[in-house]
């Protein structure tokens, strides 16, 4: 039996074994139940394609199989690779009576193509006779990125271990089952591509035995039409022991580099490219050597360029003093803007600070015209509650989606691990099935996403999926109102990002990683002042955008306090002052986290036990999280306001010394002492 006849069966054994048990969050939404009587399905491509005849069957194989299993309808599908059907991934469904059609220019098309008829069978949407429907991918590159270290943890990662790596040696071979299911699950929703390993990446990736096992997980994954990518060091030539230097405009460092490229193209012909942190966080990069990013990502461009391969250098970067954390990436790219190859895309995160429950969209998003430019999201909830607090993340990638075109790729940190629900919560699977849905078509809304999510995971019941859908919905906003309303961002515990410590600032931490660097919390008020009489952030944005920002009256509440420090008894727009208006958006937080709990505790009817009575408890916990948050929050900015709560507020249900002596940790309601801590 080859390699991946072994893979394939070894997948679908443990498909099998996961359908027998009580529902543990395995299957995430591919819940299928099969058909009882086999439909027929016609491969009329007849081994004609333009493309390799070889991994061109591998994935029809897996097509067909998987209409032939979960098609339950009595119909006749045929599926065809044609030159003349839609092209980049895309496909089309046509139905004529009791017949479909799927046809794609690519054998990936009609894989995709197969996975979107079972998914609309899934939640009910079976296409009518004499329809057609046409997909074509909002995004040419849809990937992953895996914050994966090589000894198998996982930076921000909160369901377990890293499926590729192992301290324990190479576990490849044994999780091949699961990697094929990983690839599997990336393919129903349209994910093309997967980085392996932390952007915080060690030389070590580059080793020859490294890149074998690569080519291990590149082979599992070609079938499903993913790509691997690797996160590369950029002291690699020096770090390795091979060349003195990584100065980029070294002639022993270029070579260096094309010969390392031209070791992984002989391995694996589909690799897809690197993915840099340069000078960001102590990483190394070109500016150790006085170069700029320029010349570092177009050395590794000009390596990659023979075999079609990509470099996505991330825009990533802030300077120990910065007046302002918020301007260094624009200050750092807008000068190169038209300098870069044209296999390279600057990877830029969605806001300009980092990943926070609420940003607006990073500048350079609206400035970079002639640099190819791809939005990076995080699915790992690094800032939002973890693999604790339930929030879908959809609202919050849409407020971006919706003023930028991804043209040239979407990429997200990913959220799985080992955990045998993979994400460690099943709510937080929602996040990587969106952040697919989105990167495949970013017209789709949040409702489209999780009414799909929720039938294919849970339940067709509408009893279940119309109150969870209204939980999903707004559960980041309530999320972003118990945790930072009104621009508040970055008030994090120091060596954590789960629980609040606004007050965080000790002696010889650099400014910029304590939250009163953002806050700036003081008897006159707070906010940080971004305006064109502060640091000017706002000019960074177009008119009228950046007009508005300016305006303290005109400023979109949910980011005031981001561009202004703004008076404690300032009267708002709302006719609130500030004051009183934190304390009801806390509290508007609060609220909605308590009535979520409530609304799940009556879902327990329609689902398994096993999954209702996990998210039970965390429902519970996040609900009690809100409390902790509003209340060290709004105690701790109550030693500066010097004002009593409103009436209407309830008073709070922990005390300052207590909050502040304790950290809210993942693992218990309240973690050691702060004093008992290493």
């Amino acid at each position: 039996m080859n390699f991946y006849k072994r893979v394939a069966f070894a997948t679908l054994l443990v498909l099998q074994a996961f359908a027998l048990k009580a529902e543990d969050g395995h299957r995430l939404w591919l819940r299928m139940t099969g058909n009882e009587n086999a439909i027929k399905i016609h491969n009329d491509t007849k081994g004609q394609n333009p493309l390799d005849v070889a991994d061109e069957t591998k994935t029809l194989r897996i097509a067909l199989s998987e209409l032939q299993f979960y098609i339950r309808e009595n119909v006749s599908i045929h599926v065809e690779v044609d030159a003349n059907a839609p092209k980049n991934d895309g496909f089309s469904i046509t139905r004529k009576g009791d017949e479909i059609f799927i046809k794609s220019a690519s054998s990936v098309g009609v894989l995709y193509g197969a996975f979107a008829l079972i998914r609309l069978q899934e939640t009910g949407k079976m296409p009518k006779k004499g329809s057609t429907i046409v997909e074509v991918p909002s995004s040419p590159l849809r990937l992953l990125n895996h914050w994966d270290n090589l000894n198998g943890t996982i930076e921000r990662g909160f369901a377990g271990r890293s499926i590729f790596w192992s301290n324990e040696g190479d576990i490849i071979n044994q999780n091949a089952a699961l990697i094929s299911e990983y690839g599997r699950a990336n393919a129903s929703i349209g994910i093309n591509g997967t980085v392996l390993n932390n952007v915080n990446a060690s030389p070590q990736m580059l080793t020859s035995e490294r890149i074998g096992q690569t080519k291990r997980v590149a082979q599992i994954l070609a079938p499903y039409g993913i790509k691997v990518y690797l996160s590369v060091n950029f002291a690699s030539p020096k770090a390795l022991g091979d060349v003195s230097t990584a100065d980029p405009l070294d002639p022993d460092v270029i070579k260096w580099w094309q010969n390392k490229v031209k070791e992984i193209y002989d391995a694996i012909p589909n690799f897809g490219g690197f993915l840099v942190k340069a000078n960001s966080e102590g990483e190394p990069g070109p500016q150790d050597f006085g170069r700029t990013h320029v010349d570092g990502a177009n050395m590794l461009a000009d390596a990659l360029k023979p075999y079609g391969g990509i470099v996505m250098w991330r825009a990533f970067v802030y300077a120990a003093n910065s007046p302002d954390r918020a301007n260094q990436a624009y200050d750092e790219f807008m000068p190169f803007d038209g300098q870069f190859r044209d296999n390279v895309i600057l990877q830029v995160k969605n806001g300009p600070v980092d990943f926070q429950p609420r940003e607006p969209v990073h500048p350079l998003f609206y400035s970079l015209k002639h640099t190819k430019v791809m939005p990076e999201f995080q699915i790992t909830q690094e800032y939002l509650g973890e693999s604790i607090h339930s929030v879908f993340l959809a609202p919050m990638w849409k407020e971006l989606t919706d003023v930028f075109k991804m043209t040239e790729g979407v990429a997200g940190v990913s959220n799985i691990g080992n955990s045998v629900n993979w994400c460690g919560s099943d709510m937080a699977q929602a996040n990587w099935y969106a952040f697919g849905r989105l990167a495949w078509n970013q017209n789709l809304t949040s409702k489209e996403i999780a009414d799909e999510w929720l039938k294919q995971t849970f339940t067709t019941d509408k009893k279940f999926v119309t109150p969870m859908t209204k939980v999903m919905l707004e559960s980041h906003e309530a999320c972003v109102n118990y945790m930072m309303p009104m621009g508040i961002h970055h008030i994090f515990a120091g060596g954590h990002h789960y629980g609040p410590e606004p007050w965080y600032a000790p002696r010889g931490v650099r400014a910029d990683w304590t939250p009163p660097y953002y806050h700036k919390a003081a008897a006159d008020g707070m906010g940080f002042d971004r305006t064109r009489n502060g640091s000017n952030n706002v000019s960074l944005y177009p008119e009228p955008l950046a007009s508005t920002f300016n305006d303290v009256n005109k400023c979109p509440e949910k980011y005031l306090l981001w561009f202004h420090h703004v008076g404690w008894t300032q009267k708002l727009p709302c006719g609130e002052t500030l004051w009183n208006r934190l304390c009801h958006k806390y509290d508007e937080g609060v609220r909605a986290a308590e009535s979520f709990n409530a609304t799940w505790a009556k879902m327990a009817q329609f689902i398994d036990k096993e999954r209702f009575e996990k998210l039970h408890i965390l429902y519970d916990r996040q609900a009690k999280d809100a409390w902790w948050w509003r209340d060290a929050c709004l105690l701790y900015f109550q030693t500066f306001s010097n004002l009593p709560f409103p009436k209407d507020c309830p008073p709070a249900r922990h005390d300052l010394q207590t909050l502040m002596r304790y950290h809210l940790a993942i693992d218990n309601y309240t973690a050691a002492p702060i004093d008992q801590l290493p």
